[in-house]
């Protein structure tokens, strides 16, 4: 039996990083995609560009993505636990920008016998970086 696997993003604006991340992520099994709601974006980043039902509408129709599943708040403990992953796999680059949810993301696992795998974070691009671009652009 094929393993799943967790992915919490935002892809607020998708680009080569979400893609690096989904590929890798696909390589352990079954992807299944915890899809940040406008809500969950706002709690911890900022109004989101571009709104849910887009975003799922992208990310829905990835080759790398099986599922994509609503996650509700910042916290994956809800999503982890209803879907029950071999892995959750993550970027590197939230080992220092939220490693209060990182904690309670390997906390969770430990409990349904799951497995975090942290991939290197690429580098040159972020969504940050681009509506930054966009500003400066703009200005």
């Amino acid at each position: 039996m094929e393993k799943k696997v967790y992915v919490g993003m935002a892809a607020d604006i998708l680009h080569k990083g979400h893609i690096n991340l989904l590929n890798e992520a696909s390589k352990y099994g079954r992807v299944t995609v915890g899809l940040l709601n406008d809500e969950a974006i706002k709690s911890y980043k900022r109004e989101p560009i571009i709104n849910y039902e887009n975003r799922y509408i992208v990310i829905s129709s990835l080759k790398m993505v099986e599922s994509v599943i609503e996650q509700k708040t910042h916290d994956y403990t809800d999503n982890l636990k209803l879907i029950r992953p071999d892995y959750v796999v993550h970027g590197n680059d939230w080992i220092d920008g939220q490693s209060g949810v990182r904690g309670k993301v390997i906390e969770t696992l430990s409990e349904i016998g799951g497995e975090l795998i942290e991939v290197p974070y690429t580098e040159g691009i972020s969504t940050t970086d681009i509506i930054n671009k966009i500003i400066k652009i703009n200005k």
